[in-house]
């Protein structure tokens, strides 16, 4: 996926005590990145199904509240949906079925996810999770608390609204229609023209929608459900490689190993949660190996020791807004920091 492939062989395998650690635990999760065809078209049969039964309740329903139910419902089979098209696109689940390319590639033309700036962005950040940046390409970025005090103050503001709540909230436009849609377009075009076809795909819905039904189906169809899963879903991407005790490492220490397991986060949610959400809080397990199933990643945790002991976050109201605080990296005190922080230690 990446040319820091090779960095596996610098970590060592094992641990005084005999666990498996580096390119040796890596190995052991190979045995699990082998899909059940089968089993994957149940999940992702079974999620477009009761994703459309969803829609289509939230367009037809007779009484407003009970449409406002079922929007509220598909944005969580949205959710759970854009997994599976994520773990196709990672080759992890049927990569070799036809009927699943067009299914996905229509799925991406009205979810504003097109393939070619998703999957390189996506294998970008695969590459360099746990690395400084500034730009945030295939990720939200993250400075030093030098980088901070020597930015201007533009790109203190670039920085400050590009990981604002309310970037991530309206993820819907910040995030999928502008960041994975709109930008990669502008900057090239002959490379990105699936980006063109995402964008008129979903007005093209937005439009036949709003001719045959009104603006009323619109918004419980596609506006509703699209802003609230966009949220959770950005949210989600954020808070895991966004929390009080993520490590940043040099290009000299990083490995897969360590971008795994120091640099992203177990969220740890109810079953119904894991569900809804496609076990991507099982996220350390995903950065360790991108060819699992999200249907067998509770399973490698269960099967190896060295995961059961994640640097974990959840849902609470507390963990959001500890994740929303890790704004910068403190280099000296190998932590992250507010901008609060960040502003004493300059003062002192």
């Amino acid at each position: 996926m990446d040319d820091r492939v090779p960095k596996l062989d610098q970590d060592a395998t094992e641990t005084s005590e005999g666990s498996r650690v580096g390119r040796d635990l890596i190995n052991a999760t190979i045995p699990f990145a082998k899909e059940s065809v089968k089993l994957s078209w149940w999940h992702v049969g079974s999620t477009f199904m009761l994703l459309t039964a969803a829609l289509a309740g939230a367009g037809l329903a007779p009484w407003w509240p009970l449409r406002v139910l079922c929007s509220l419902l598909a944005a969580m089979f949205m959710v759970r949906t854009f997994i599976t098209y994520h773990d196709y696109m990672h080759r992890a689940i049927l990569a070799r079925s036809r009927i699943a390319w067009w299914l996905f590639r229509l799925y991406s033309a009205l979810a504003l996810t097109p393939p070619r700036s998703w999957k390189e962005s996506h294998n970008y950040h695969h590459g360099h999770v746990g690395e400084l940046s500034s730009s945030g390409f295939g990720a939200f970025p993250i400075m030093t608390t030098q980088m901070w005090r020597e930015a201007s103050w533009a790109e203190k503001t670039s920085y400050r609204v590009t990981r604002h709540p309310l970037t991530v909230l309206t993820g819907y436009i910040t995030i999928f229609f502008f960041s994975i849609t709109l930008l990669p377009l502008l900057r090239n075009p002959a490379r990105h023209w699936d980006s063109l076809l995402a964008i008129a795909g979903h007005m093209l819905l937005i439009g036949v929608l709003w001719i045959f039904g009104g603006f009323d189906i619109v918004f419980f169809v596609v506006l509703l459900p699209m802003t609230v899963a966009s949220a959770l879903g950005s949210y989600l991407f954020f808070a895991q490689h966004s929390f009080k005790d993520m490590r940043i490492l040099s290009t000299e220490a990083w490995t897969y190993y360590r971008a795994a397991m120091e640099s992203s986060s177990y969220m740890h949610l109810n079953k119904i949660m894991q569900w809804f959400t496609g076990n991507i809080g099982f996220h350390h397990i995903h950065h360790l190996n991108v060819r699992i199933p999200f249907y067998r990643l509770p399973e490698v945790m269960e099967a190896l020791p060295e995961l059961q002991s994640p640097v974990t976050t959840t849902l609470s109201f507390r963990d959001i807004r500890d994740c929303f605080r890790c704004c910068l990296w403190d280099e000296a005190g190998q932590r992250v920091v507010t901008y609060r922080e960040a502003s004493r230690m300059a003062a002192a």
